[in-house]
């Protein structure tokens, strides 16, 4: 079976066959992964503990200043 799938960031650069189908699962970009490496290092997240509840997954730092109950603004 050839592989059909090219990097849609760099265009020239043919995607593995499995990253290609869980890609398509995932419904997320297809990349090759050098350029899929470059995209995960642009990304910021964190884990806040909540008091007296569970920890929170944070990928905006508005959301994780709403959280704060002291702030100021």
């Amino acid at each position: 079976m050839a592989n059909k799938y090219l990097c849609v960031d760099c265009l020239y650069e043919r995607v593995p066959i499995n990253r290609a189908k869980w890609c398509i699962k995932e419904q997320q970009r297809i990349t090759c992964l050098q350029c899929g490496e470059v995209r995960a290092k642009q990304v910021k997240h964190t884990v806040a503990p909540i008091n007296k509840s569970n920890y929170y997954y944070i990928s905006n730092k508005e959301t994780l200043k709403q959280l704060n109950p002291k702030r100021t603004v």
